[in-house]
């Protein structure tokens, strides 16, 4: 449909109108499938309201302190608020967690002591959580290094978690039991809330003390319910991915059991400390207010995730999920088959961003990483994968990984790029 923005695309931008009947038609082709996600978004809208005013939430909590922070306010109304919004009973936010593998860490070294087994059971984790394992890396610290043991348990080939090779693989001396719910960089569909659910009662049911652990990362506002929801003790997650509704400038959470919060929490500072210091440094307004907003902008990532995988399926090209697969996560994964075209790629999804449009991203070794990595992220806040991105290993079979979008919108546009830097149109 020839309106005023496909006029504007191919007049100004030069977006070609075989690129732009493309996308229209499939993006008529999809809306169907938009009420649903819809509807979790406006639960989950009234949900995190509900929340805010159950909790008193004032501009007071949005000043700061200094030092070592004590009766931080703010602080301690931002823990209290993401604990009811995740019905858990205790939860730590703070911008001193740097990233998702941060948080991540913190639960599994925080939790776990020497001579304990921990099993990963959708597979091998994401790539920067080797290391803190110790898969890969030695004399770093890791989990290896202290006496932690560890196995994982491959996903059957529908995606689904295998039961039996796990109930195989959990032993007396097993103390957590992990899943990781995005795809990461695998090529599968997102775990959704009823297997986490199916998984939390099958481990609990062979014995109620192993403690059920999910990485949350790109999960959070996909469903009305989350992990701790339906059985999970722990979770842990990024807020520069979907909680953090793209304001949040840093920071992670881990939310669970409070006996286990506690336990983090020794780890997060000092053994006696716990969670009583820690400044948040002036965040506690972008990182509330960047929640309150996190369940329509995830609703946008994954409207435009959906457009993607509808677009490259049309096009002939292997995607996951399918554009009709229920979503678990904001991650579309388009297997491109060549180096050039994953570079190609990115550099479409550069060239849609705000920030950083002029800069061109190339493949290089990246920490935590065992392959060089491509990314393209023009965003407001570094290393934001809530807003428009794209990555990939550069290894075969040359899958790239597109997430995030502030708006439907925009997320579209990145679709756009990609393709009009493909040239396969």
């Amino acid at each position: 449909m020839k309106n005023n923005t496909y006029t504007l695309l191919n007049q100004e931008f030069g977006i070609s109108e075989q690129i732009l009947d493309l996308v229209d038609t499939c993006e008529q082709e999809i809306r169907p499938l938009f009420d649903e996600l819809d509807d979790i978004m406006t639960y989950n809208q009234y949900k995190v309201l509900d929340a805010f005013q159950k909790n008193g939430i004032s501009d007071r909590h949005f000043a700061w302190n200094t030092g070592y922070g004590y009766d931080d306010m703010g602080r301690d109304a931002t823990e209290r608020l993401f604990a009811d919004v995740f019905h858990a009973e205790a939860a730590l936010v703070r911008p001193i967690i740097v990233n998702g593998t941060h948080a991540l860490s913190l639960a599994l070294t925080g939790v776990l002591r020497p001579g304990d087994k921990m099993i990963y059971s959708t597979g091998g984790p994401y790539d920067t959580l080797e290391e803190t394992i110790g898969i890969r890396g030695n004399g770093k610290g890791t989990l290896r290094d202290f006496g932690i043991t560890y196995d994982q348990v491959e996903l059957i080939s529908a995606g689904e978690i295998d039961f039996d090779a796990l109930a195989k693989a959990i032993t007396p001396d097993t103390r957590m039991v992990c899943l990781q719910r995005s795809t990461g960089y695998g090529w599968r569909k997102a775990i959704t809330i009823e297997q986490i659910e199916e998984w939390a009662s099958f481990v609990h049911g062979i014995d109620p003390k192993l403690i059920c652990f999910v990485d949350n990362c790109y999960g959070e506002f996909l469903h009305v319910k989350e992990p701790t929801d339906v059985g999970a003790d722990i979770m842990a997650g990024s807020l520069i991915k979907n909680p953090g509704g793209g304001l949040a400038l840093t920071g992670g959470y881990i939310a669970g059991r409070e006996d286990l919060i506690e336990q983090v929490s020794y780890r997060m500072t000092t053994p006696g400390t716990a969670g009583e210091c820690g400044l948040t440094f002036g965040q506690t307004r972008t990182m509330l207010q960047g929640l309150f907003i996190a369940p329509k902008t995830v609703n946008g990532a994954v409207k435009g995730a959906i457009l993607c995988a509808k677009v490259f399926e049309k096009l002939g090209y292997e995607v996951c999920p399918g554009s009709s697969d229920k979503r678990s996560d904001i991650i579309q994964a388009v297997r491109l088959g060549t180096a050039d075209k994953v570079t190609a790629f990115c550099k479409g999804v550069q060239l849609a961003a705000p920030i950083d449009s002029n800069v061109t991203p190339v493949p290089i070794p990246t920490g935590g990483y065992e392959d060089p990595v491509i990314m393209a992220a023009g965003a407001f806040v570094q290393g934001s994968s809530i807003e428009l991105s794209a990555d990939a290993p550069m290894r075969e079979p040359y899958n790239v990984y597109f997430q995030g979008g502030l708006t439907y919108e925009h997320s579209k546009f990145g679709v756009i790029k990609a393709l009009d830097a493909l040239g396969i149109v």
